[in-house]
């Protein structure tokens, strides 16, 4: 089974790609940058800010597969600076408290958008 995830509650996707794959036992999302959901732009405030919204993102693409972000199982994070790690971790982290996914971080040469992060996730599925 691959069944393919929209929602209104985050942004379109900005190329050929969707917001996330449901399989019979995961969900993968695609990267989310921290883009409001209404007018497609990046939120201001930098990348705290930013971290807040793509979780939030996250959070809604999750939701309408069925899923939560409690079940998320990793998680990728890309950053246009890998200086402000610590910033986006402070962030992460009020999401993330209980038993956080595994995650991999890395600075990568640039964003679309000219976002300063990116996340991506997998997670369990949750049998409907």
């Amino acid at each position: 089974m691959r069944k393919v995830i929209t929602t209104e509650n985050a942004p379109k996707a900005i190329g050929p790609y969707s917001a996330a794959i449901e399989t019979e036992t995961f969900v993968f999302t695609s990267g989310q940058l921290g883009l409001d959901p209404n007018t497609g732009e990046l939120v201001s405030g930098g990348i705290e800010a930013e971290t807040h919204q793509a979780i939030k993102n996250l959070y809604e693409v999750l939701k309408a597969s069925g899923s939560d972000i409690n079940l998320v199982v990793k998680t990728t994070v890309f950053l246009k600076d890998i200086n402000e790690f610590s910033l986006m971790n402070n962030i992460y982290g009020l999401y993330f408290k209980n038993e956080p996914p595994a995650r991999s971080a890395f600075q990568v040469a640039a964003l679309p958008k000219n976002a300063s992060v990116e996340i991506e996730a997998v997670a369990i599925k949750i049998s409907r």
